[in-house]
C-alpha cells in the first residue's frame, strides 16, 4: 500500500516523511533541500547554525541569524522548492530572535522542543508558518495547547511525539527509558485522542507525527496504525551522501555496534543517546574545561560554574576535530547503519510497499 500525503492545513508533503533537525551541523541545506526534493519535509536545526560563518566565534548570533537565511535559500534551491522548516529548541538563548528570524526568511514549517515552546504561537502571528510542539507524553500535550487556546487562542498546525529510541536530549528520565519504550506505544494512543479533542475545538485537522526510533517501512505503518499521519525521521538519513556531517562523524555510525548506544547525562538536565567513545567514557568521570561560552542556552537551562561539559563545545567539536573526542548524538538504531547510501535510495525503500 502506497503512503498518502501528509498534509498541514494548506502545505502537502508527498510523503509523509519529516526529517528531524540535528545539530549541530548536521541537518543543514544539503540534507534538508534532498529530503524535499523526494517529496518529504525537510528540516535545518538552528543550533549554532551559523557556525562556519567567518564572524561566528567572535559574534555568534549574528551569524546564526545570517546562516538561517543562507541555509534556507541554499535548501530551497536544492528542493525545487519544495517544503523546509526549522527545528529551534525552546531552551535557546534568545529564543524568540531564532523563531522570528525563521518566520522572517520564509519556513514553512518550525518544529520546537527541548523545553515548552508556550511563545511560540504569539511569535508566528501573522505568518504562513506552521507550528508543531514536539511531546513525549499526553500530560505534556495536554498542558502545552490549553496553554495556547487560553492564552493565544490558538493550536498546533500540526505535532510531533518523540518517543524515547530517539537520538540527543530525550524528554524521559534515564531510569525509566525501558519503561517508556515498552509502553509508548500506549502513550501514542493517549495523545493521539488528547489532540483530537483540539481538532474538534478548533474545528481543523492536526497531524500527528512520530519520531524516534523509525527506521524502516515497517515502523512506518506501526505508527500509522496506531493514528499518526507521518513520521519524523533523523538518524538513518546521516550517513548519505547529501547530509552535511563530516565524513568522520558518518564513519562513527558505521562502525558503531549495537552496544555501542549509549545514554549519557547532558548538562542541560536531560538524558541523550549517543554513540559510545573516549569522549562519552571521559564525562562518566571527570569534568570537561569549557573553553569559551557561546550563549547557546538561556541562563536556567545551563549554570556554568557546575556543567559538567559544555553542549555546545562538544557537539561543534563533533564537527569540526575529531568526533570521538566529542559527543555523536545517535539514535537506538544507528548500529543498524552499516554503508552509507543516498536520500533518494533511503526514499525509494520507504515507499516501497
Amino acid at each position: 500500500m502506497s503512503l498518502k500525503p501528509l498534509v498541514i492545513d494548506n502545505l502537502v508533503a508527498k510523503v509523509p516523511i519529516i526529517q528531524g533537525g540535528m545539530g549541530i551541523g548536521i541537518s543543514l541545506a544539503n540534507l534538508a533541500g534532498a529530503v524535499s526534493r523526494e517529496g518529504g519535509i525537510g528540516i535545518l536545526s538552528t543550533a549554532q547554525i551559523g557556525y562556519q560563518e567567518e564572524l561566528f566565534e567572535k559574534s555568534p548570533l549574528r551569524a546564526n541569524m545570517l546562516a538561517i537565511e543562507k541555509q534556507f535559500k541554499k535548501a530551497k534551491e536544492i528542493a525545487n522548492n519544495g517544503l523546509i522548516g526549522f527545528n529551534i529548541m525552546a531552551a535557546t538563548f534568545h529564543y524568540d530572535r531564532y523563531v522570528k528570524r525563521c518566520v522572517e526568511v520564509g519556513a514553512d514549517v518550525i518544529i520546537s522542543g527541548a523545553g515548552l515552546p508556550i511563545t511560540l504561537p504569539e511569535l508566528v502571528e501573522g505568518s504562513q508558518t506552521k507550528i508543531a510542539p514536539i511531546v513525549s507524553s499526553s500530560k505534556g500535550a495536554k498542558v502545552l495547547l490549553n496553554t495556547w487556546k487560553k492564552r493565544y487562542n490558538k493550536t498546533a498546525d500540526f505535532v510531533v511525539i518523540e518517543g524515547p529510541e530517539a537520538g540527543g536530549h530525550l524528554g524521559f528520565k534515564a531510569e525509566t527509558l525501558s519503561k517508556n519504550i515498552e509502553q509508548m506505544d500506549d502513550e501514542i494512543v493517549k495523545i493521539v485522542e488528547t489532540i483530537r479533542s483540539f481538532e474538534e475545538d478548533f474545528g481543523k485537522d492536526i497531524p500527528i507525527i512520530f519520531a524516534g526510533g523509525v527506521f524502516d517501512r515497517s515502523d512506518i505503518d506501526h505508527y500509522l496504525a496506531l493514528g499518526c499521519s507521518g513520521v519524523q525521521m533523523a538518524t538513518r538519513f546521516v550517513v548519505t551522501e547529501e547530509c552535511d556531517a563530516p565524513e568522520a562523524f558518518k564513519t562513527a555510525y558505521i562502525n558503531a555496534e549495537q552496544e555501542d548506544i549509549t545514554i549519557i547525562k547532558s548538562p542541560v538536565g536531560m538524558p541523550g543517546r549517543a554513540i559510545k567513545n573516549r569522549f562519552s567514557e571521559r564525562i562518566k568521570h571527570e569534568q570537561v574545561p569549557i573553553e569559551k561560552c557561546r550563549s547557546c542556552l538561556s541562563y536556567k537551562h545551563c549554570d556554568r560554574e557546575t556543567i559538567p561539559y559544555c553542549i555546545t563545545e562538544t557537539l561543534l567539536n563533533a564537527v569540526t576535530k575529531d568526533p570521538n573526542d566529542a559527543l555523536i548524538f545517535a539514535g537506538s538504531n544507528a548500529y543498524r547503519i552499516k554503508e552509507k547510501t543516498t536520500v533518494k535510495a533511503i526514499f525509494a525503500e520507504l515507499t516501497t510497499a
